[in-house]
C-alpha cells in the first residue's frame, strides 16, 4: 500500500506554527516512505471559509517547500458524504436526536452534580418527537469491546465506549461536523497514516468505530504532543504566529522547517540548508509525550546559523546589487537575516559618517590616514595599515584595532577586517580615516 498522508486545514484563518508542524510531519513521513502528501481543504463551514485563506494555505506550504501531490475540497464532496451517511442510517449506526443545546447543558450539569460522567443518555426509540423540530444526528457507538489501537507515538491506547458520548456528526441544519466527513475522506483518498495533535486522541477512538461501520480498515495514527510557548503553557501567541509575521522578521523557511521537524523529538535541532536530512531521519519512535516547547529566540538562532551556511548563489537574487560574492562571504558570519546585508552597503561604498573619535584615539587615526595612501590595497591592506600605525604610535591590541574598525566601518564589531578592508574602496577608507 502506498503511504499516503494528508494535511487538512480549515480555511477560516491563516496557518500558524502549530498547523505548520502538523503539515510538516505529514509531508516528511510521506517523502521518507516514497509516498504521497495530500492537501484536504476542510471547508464544510461555508459561512466562515474564505477563498483568500485557501490561497494563503497553498502559498504558505509552497514557501516552506512542502509540495503536495493532490488536493481535495470537502465542499465538493457533499454527495459522497450523503451516500455514506444513508448507509449508516440504514444500518442503525446514526440516529436522530432532538435535544436543544440548553437541554443538553442542563442534563450535563445534573450528571456532574451527582458525580457521574457527563455522557449522553440515549433516548428510547419510541420517544416522542417535538413538533416541528429538526434533528441533529449522532453516531451510535458500539458498547461491546473496548476501543484499542497502537499509536505510533503514544503506544497502546484503550477507550471504554460506554464512557463516551455518541458524537454528533451532523447538525440540525444539515451541515457536517468534523468527525464523519474526515473518516469518509480518509477512506476515499486512501490515507494510510494520520499525523495530528494529541487533542484528537478521543476523536480517534470514535472514528475507529466509524471506519469499521463503513467496512474500511483504519489508517495508522500518530498523535503528537502539542506546542507550548516558552512560558510553559499553551500560548495565544503561537496561535497567531503566522507565516507572514515570520517572513517579515526575516526567517528563512528552512529554518522554521529545521526547528519544527525536531521539536518534541529526542533528535537535536540542527541548522540545515535543505530538508533532505530531516526527511531521512524522521522516526515516530523518537517523538516524546511531553509538550513541545516553541521558542522564537531559538528559531532566530537557528535562522542565524543557517544564514551563515548559505552560499552566494542561493541568496544572490535577494541581495542589493552592490553585495557581490566576496562581500557576501565577508559579512555573512555577522548577519542574523539576509535582509541585514543591505545595512552593509554603506560600509562598503558610503556614504558613511564614522562616530566622532575619542581624544585618545586621534594619534592612531592620524597615523593611519598618513600611511593609507602608500599602501597597496590589493595585497592585505589591513595588516599593512595596522603594522604601519603600530610602528608609528606604539599602539597595540584593542587600542590599535578598535579605533580603526570604528572609523572604517562605523561599528565596534563586525567581520574580520583582513577580509573586509580590501572590499572598501581605498579612497573611501582614506576619507573616513581623515574624518576621524
Amino acid at each position: 500500500m502506498t503511504v499516503t498522508t494528508r494535511f487538512a486545514p480549515s480555511p477560516t484563518g491563516h496557518l500558524h506554527v502549530g498547523n505548520v508542524r502538523t503539515a510538516l510531519h505529514n509531508w516528511m513521513w510521506a517523502r521518507k516512505q516514497g509516498g504521497r502528501f495530500l492537501l484536504r481543504i476542510d471547508d464544510t463551514d461555508l459561512e466562515r471559509s474564505k477563498e483568500d485563506y485557501v490561497d494563503g494555505i497553498r502559498a504558505d506550504l509552497a514557501w516552506l517547500g512542502l509540495d503536495i501531490d493532490g488536493e481535495e475540497r470537502q465542499s465538493a464532496r457533499f454527495d459522497l458524504y450523503e451516500r455514506e451517511f444513508e448507509k449508516l442510517k440504514a444500518a442503525g449506526r446514526v440516529y436522530a436526536c432532538y435535544e436543544t443545546p440548553e437541554e443538553l447543558d442542563i442534563r450535563r450539569k445534573v450528571l456532574l452534580s451527582r458525580g457521574l460522567p457527563p455522557v449522553y443518555e440515549r433516548k428510547p426509540a419510541d420517544a416522542p418527537v417535538p413538533e416541528g423540530a429538526q434533528p441533529h444526528w449522532r453516531f451510535r457507538l458500539d458498547h461491546g469491546a473496548p476501543i484499542a489501537w497502537t499509536d505510533l507515538i503514544r503506544g497502546d491506547q484503550h477507550f471504554d465506549p460506554k464512557s463516551m458520548s455518541d458524537p454528533v456528526v451532523r447538525r440540525a441544519d444539515g451541515s457536517w461536523l468534523y468527525l464523519l466527513p474526515s473518516v469518509i475522506d480518509d477512506i476515499d483518498m486512501g490515507i494510510s497514516h494520520v499525523v495530528r495533535g494529541e487533542d484528537h486522541v478521543s476523536n480517534t477512538a470514535a472514528q475507529l468505530q466509524m471506519f469499521d461501520a463503513l467496512g474500511a480498515a483504519p489508517p495508522a495514527f500518530a498523535h503528537e504532543a502539542l506546542l507550548v510557548g516558552t512560558e510553559g503553557k499553551l500560548s495565544k501567541r503561537l496561535g497567531s504566529l503566522g507565516m507572514d509575521a515570520l517572513r517579515d522578521a526575516g526567517i528563512e523557511p528552512v529554518a522554521l522547517v529545521a526547528l519544527l521537524a525536531r521539536l518534541g523529538t529526542s533528535d537535536p535541532v540542527e541548522p540545515v540548508t535543505d530538508a533532505a536530512p530531516l526527511v531521512a531521519t524522521i522516526d515516530f519512535a523518537h517523538f516524546g509525550r511531553a509538550p513541545a516547547r516553541f521558542d522564537e529566540a531559538e528559531l532566530a538562532l537557528v535562522n542565524q546559523k543557517i544564514v551563515h551556511l548559505l552560499e552566494f548563489d542561493a541568496v544572490a537574487g535577494r541581495l542589493p546589487p552592490p553585495i557581490d560574492a566576496a562581500r557576501w562571504h565577508a559579512i555573512r558570519p555577522n548577519l542574523m537575516t539576509i535582509a541585514e546585508a543591505a545595512d552593509w552597503v554603506a560600509v562598503f561604498d558610503g556614504p558613511l559618517a564614522p562616530p566622532p573619535a575619542e581624544d585618545a584615539d586621534r594619534p592612531v587615526l592620524a597615523a593611519a590616514a598618513a600611511a593609507a595612501p602608500g599602501i597597496d590595497w590589493a595585497v592585505d591592506p589591513w595588516h599593512a595599515l595596522t603594522g604601519a600605525v603600530k610602528e608609528a604610535t606604539g599602539a597595540k591590541g584593542r587600542a590599535l584595532f578598535l579605533p580603526l574598525r570604528r572609523a572604517l566601518t562605523g561599528r565596534d564589531h563586525g567581520p574580520d577586517m583582513g577580509e573586509l578592508l580590501p572590499l572598501i574602496a581605498k579612497e573611501q577608507a582614506i576619507l573616513r580615516l581623515t574624518a576621524g
